[in-house]
């Protein structure tokens, strides 16, 4: 199989990720609503088959149930294969779904650790980060 023809079959199985997009496919993206952006940069990151996609801060501005999807598809794609290097502020929603996690401040105090313990230490960030938890 070609490169070419995997760019083909792209637009179908990215409307699977995201159905909703599939009636949105004539629409302007300039048009569409916060969530529905994020949802259309992450399909056209994925038409190109990579095995590595860089997420940047997904959740700014958007509704919590639509937080849940997104971080939900960022899972999905990673089960596909493809590795996902997502930077977020909202550090526990990243922890759960994240195989490795790493914090960074403008500080110099950072951590790193496998981020499914981490993100069940019962004192949230502040057990993990210390000075450094996001607030």
């Amino acid at each position: 199989m070609n490169v070419g023809q995997e760019i083909d079959q792209s637009p179908e199985q990215v409307f699977e990720l995201f159905p909703k997009l599939y009636d949105r496919r004539t629409q302007v993206a300039e048009t569409m609503s916060g969530g529905e952006k994020q949802m259309e940069a992450i399909d056209r990151g994925l038409m190109s088959n990579p095995r590595l996609l860089l997420l940047d801060e997904l959740s700014p501005g958007l509704m919590p149930s639509l937080v849940e999807k997104v971080m939900e598809a960022v899972v999905s794609i990673n089960r596909t294969g493809v590795t996902v290097l997502l930077v977020e502020q909202m550090v526990q929603e990243a922890l759960e779904i994240a195989g490795r996690g790493y914090v960074h401040s403008d500080r110099e105090d950072s951590a790193a650790g496998y981020s499914q313990r981490a993100a069940r230490i019962p004192e949230g960030p502040k057990g993990l980060y210390g000075d450094v938890a996001p607030q």
